[in-house]
């Protein structure tokens, strides 16, 4: 009985308030829209297709630039994404554009950028599928209390703080042309998000897979992924339908038709490949293909519903078979393709479209830091005080805590789409890109301080005792 009060008031709680505050801010009112570059577009047509020489080089000198960087937050224990990610807003106009901007607009002019949106595209795609290969629904099923508490209170809290947040940032950095509700319902997403293979690769690094804070906060991240990426879905379909209600309609019958076949055709037919690959003990090039195939096809059918092309791909790999050494074989045969060559472009084209230059006033860093402050206490403190509500040491809760607050990649995917839709504006999507750094630069060194640095005391305590004895 017990437990269930506490559910009931750490989940329903933020339920309510978020109601509460979205029935509130419809008389919130935002300054007109005013004309201006909006950012740079992942489907931007107007950017023409460019000399096939200036491609070369960008992706050379992308590359180059990801995995140097990648390698330095190597040496200082971080993971090698986040330094990828950083390389490719040292390339954009925050620092490459403001210390050389004659080598910034040579490397990277406009008329140029077309293909290079398209290959970031297509690199999100196949990294959505490699997530969903990734991700195994089992997780969501048979948690114990502790995991099944944090991981909603890990959802709702921070989603609650979004969207309070949203009430005071909507009138000072968006416009009259964004809903409220569209705005407060993708702040809330932004703020909810955990990046679930960041997360994987940090406990796997750790030898904690196994252990009881890693099984806990990787079935969390698990129900975040699903969970926000569900928010985020309905987001978008309200955003792009408009006020059209037959679109709306269309679109909400076709995804829910979409998603009942996938899982209720497509994922028995994506089953005899696992009974064929039993027989084969490797995937053929003529498996892979299909199966590249299916998921370029699930990305159409979502673009074309108006929700978005990734959703599709993540939803074709959370329906492949989960047999471990089917999904290791896909895996890598497609990781180091989608790894090393198209995602280092998305984050130079995400650091194209970040101009942390926009922050021009003590005003506009305010709003940066009250973001990264609002993120940190919603998802560190609310995963932290869900898993102690349930008994879990402090120490254990607090790491818990602050694997959740791992967002890394998953954030700039949401941001660029959100940026994609016009729910945010361009010095916004810079503030969120800052904070979605911070948030997992953060992960490794307060992990070790909170979680590890405390652990090893206890261990030579106990060994000195058993030495003793």
């Amino acid at each position: 009985m017990k437990g269930i009060l506490k559910y009931l008031v750490l989940v329903g709680a933020p339920v309510i308030g978020v109601l509460v505050l979205l029935q509130f801010g419809q008389g919130v009112r935002a300054p007109a829209a005013v004309g201006g570059a909006p950012g740079l577009s992942l489907d931007d047509s107007s950017a023409g297709m460019p000399h096939l020489t200036i491609l070369l080089l960008q992706i050379a000198v992308i590359l180059a630039a990801a995995r140097l960087v990648g390698w330095l937050f190597r040496k200082i224990h971080q993971p090698q994404v986040i330094g990828e990610m950083v390389a490719g807003i040292l390339l954009g106009p925050s620092l490459l554009g403001w210390l050389a901007p004659g080598v910034y607009t040579t490397l990277f002019p406009v008329d140029s950028l077309g293909f290079l949106s398209a290959l970031s595209q297509i690199g999100l795609i196949l990294f959505m599928f490699l997530v969903g290969l990734e991700l195994d629904l089992k997780l969501l099923r048979g948690q114990g209390h502790t995991a099944l508490l944090t991981s909603h209170v890990s959802i709702l809290f921070p989603f609650f703080l979004g969207t309070l947040l949203a009430l005071y940032l909507y009138p000072r950095l968006s416009d009259n042309s964004v809903r409220f509700d569209h705005f407060a319902l993708f702040m809330g997403a932004a703020m909810s998000i955990t990046a679930f293979p960041v997360l994987a690769r940090i406990l796997t690094e750790r030898n904690m897979l196994q252990s009881k804070v890693g099984v806990i906060a990787i079935a969390c991240a698990a129900v975040d992924d699903v969970t926000g990426w569900c928010i985020l879905a309905g987001v978008v379909l309200l955003v792009r339908a408009g006020e059209s209600a037959g679109s709306l309609w269309f679109t909400v019958a076709g995804s829910a038709a979409f998603i009942l076949f996938m899982i209720f055709v497509a994922q028995r037919i994506f089953a005899r490949f696992t009974a064929l690959y039993e027989k084969r003990k490797h995937v053929s090039k003529n498996m892979l293909a299909l199966l590249l195939v299916v998921m370029l096809l699930s990305s159409w059918t979502t673009e074309t519903l108006q929700i978005h092309a990734l959703f599709g791909a993540f939803l074709a790999g959370v329906i492949m078979p989960k047999q471990s050494e089917f999904i290791a074989d896909i895996s890598h045969k497609l990781e180091d393709v989608a790894v090393v060559l198209l995602l280092p472009i998305f984050f130079a084209f995400n650091g194209l479209r970040t101009s942390i230059g926009l922050l021009n006033s003590p005003e506009m860093w305010l709003f940066c830091l009250l973001i990264i402050l609002v993120a940190i206490v919603g998802k560190f403190g609310g995963s932290t005080v869900a898993a102690r509500a349930t008994g879990v040491p402090w120490r254990e809760a607090s790491a818990i805590g602050i694997l959740m607050n791992t967002r890394g990649l998953m954030e700039l995917v949401l941001l660029n789409i959100g940026l994609d839709i016009g729910v945010i504006s361009p010095a916004l999507f810079a503030m969120l890109v800052i904070m979605a750094l911070v948030t997992t630069f953060m992960t490794a060194p307060v992990l070790e301080w909170i979680y590890f640095a405390r652990l090893r005391p206890r261990a030579f305590a106990v060994a000195g005792r058993r030495v003793r004895g």
